[in-house]
């Protein structure tokens, strides 16, 4: 995990970070005059905007942390009626429900994305059922405080000075935000982005005592991150391919548009790839196209990898001359070379009835097969010492060559010529090169 890459502080702060900084700073710095039906039609829009979305795009777990929201803020809103309270039913409200959309939040972080059927809908249903009973039980008419241990103080009261928030909440709020936040770091989705910056919203709702028009449009925000998430993530599914992570073939094509001379095109096809996948398995395919495209997601020279299909990828170099950047693909095709593959073989997708996997778990493995005997794939067993190795051919602009197209073609051909030539190479479009990288046992 790099955390000062690109990539990473763009998971991070886009779109959701940039969307609640300025929102602070416009509720907090006194840039907007907010009246009441302004807010009230932010409020309404978002959430309604928002719900219609996350079903049509069937996010069921973005539909329930905007349903949770919603509700969450009624409440509050109808046991304190619009008024900052406290004691009684409206105080109850704020400290339980503080305390509970945190634990909400990771438990959607967690869950899996199964879509908006019955069996799928049907625990969180029952679990938003079970948490409006308890509010609506604990705020009865005539309830003077909420449970002891949600006042419950770790450290002096005065140190907290600063928020009416109880401190059991606080600390539920800070694992909430730890959980979030490592999970989007490990994943880099848009919805866990979504998610981390939606609760930092409402955080700062509560703070705003989760009532008056600074409070309502708080809370409208955190609908709105999680609106944004929905159109982020819908854009990465668009332009990114979803097994490798790797910009896919529409945002490859946009990027050509892009291009300017100089710059030079690099062509990257895994060797044998068809017989790995008769041999193994395409489940262990699959792991095979996402270790080779985190290899080349680390490219030097300022380069960019796409996936463009099947085991074929290509390296965008802007503003390189081709001269420039071969030292680099080499260097790119020694780290795949050298990256030590271990083959987990798996009963097929496709073709394995549910639940084998489980059922021969206890079965031992079988010896690993060799490459010329017929495929046939324990349920699960381990090779090691395998590796997988690329043919790489790249061209530039030049009198041959003069746009775009003709320089693919171009970088196709040497790729071509680095096949021919006994693959696990680098080949230019000018003229062939000389076989100089020491060669290590590979699985092409």
């Amino acid at each position: 995990m790099d955390l000062g890459s690109n990539g990473t502080l763009k998971s991070l702060f886009v779109p959701g970070g940039i969307l609640l900084l300025a929102a602070v700073v416009l509720l907090s710095g006194g840039f907007l005059s907010l009246s009441a039906p302004a807010v009230d039609f932010y409020y309404y829009a978002v959430f309604a905007a928002g719900i219609l979305l996350a079903w049509r795009f069937h996010s069921s777990r973005v539909l329930f942390a905007l349903v949770i929201l919603l509700l969450a803020h009624r409440a509050i809103d109808f046991f304190s009626a619009g008024r900052v309270a406290s004691l009684g039913p409206g105080r109850i409200a704020f400290e339980t429900i503080a305390f509970l959309l945190p634990f909400n939040f990771i438990v959607l972080s967690l869950a899996r994305e199964r879509g908006l059927g019955i069996p799928a809908i049907t625990p969180r249903l029952v679990m938003v059922f079970l948490e409006s009973v308890l509010v609506a039980i604990l705020c009865r008419p005539g309830a003077a405080a909420s449970p002891a241990f949600l006042r419950v103080a770790f450290l002096n009261r005065s140190v907290f000075h600063w928020t009416k928030i109880p401190q059991l909440a606080l600390l539920a709020f800070a694992g909430a935000f730890a959980v979030l936040l490592v999970r989007l770091l490990l994943y880099r989705k848009p919805l866990e982005s979504g998610l981390l910056w939606s609760l930092a919203a409402t955080f700062l709702g509560l703070q705003e005592n989760a009532v008056g028009r600074i409070a309502i449009a708080y809370w409208a925000t955190a609908g709105l991150l999680l609106v944004a998430s929905i159109v982020e993530n819908s854009y990465v599914l668009a332009y990114h391919d979803e097994l490798t992570s790797l910009p896919a073939r529409r945002a490859f094509n946009e990027a050509l548009l892009r291009l300017e001379a100089p710059y030079s095109i690099a062509i990257v096809d895994i060797d044998h790839f068809k017989r790995f996948n008769d041999t193994y398995g395409h489940d262990t395919g699959d792991q095979v196209l996402s270790m080779v495209a985190a290899r080349l997601a680390q490219v030097s020279a300022g380069g960019q990898a796409f996936r463009v299909g099947g085991e074929e990828f290509s390296i965008l170099f802007a503003g390189k001359a081709m001269k420039d950047v071969v030292p680099h693909l080499d260097a790119l095709r020694i780290l795949i070379e050298e990256s030590r593959f271990r083959v987990r073989g798996t009963p097929e997708r496709r073709s394995a009835p549910r639940g084998a996997g489980r059922r021969m778990e206890d079965k031992r493995s079988p010896a690993p097969r060799k490459l010329n005997q017929p495929r046939s794939l324990p349920a699960e067993s381990s090779f090691s010492g395998l590796s997988v190795t690329v043919s790489i051919g790249i061209a530039e602009p030049g009198p041959k060559a003069r746009d775009v197209e003709q320089v693919i073609q171009a970088a196709d051909k040497a790729l071509y010529r680095a096949k021919k030539a006994g693959r696990n190479r680098v080949e230019t479009a000018s003229e062939p090169r000389s076989r100089s990288p020491r060669l290590k046992r590979n699985i092409a």
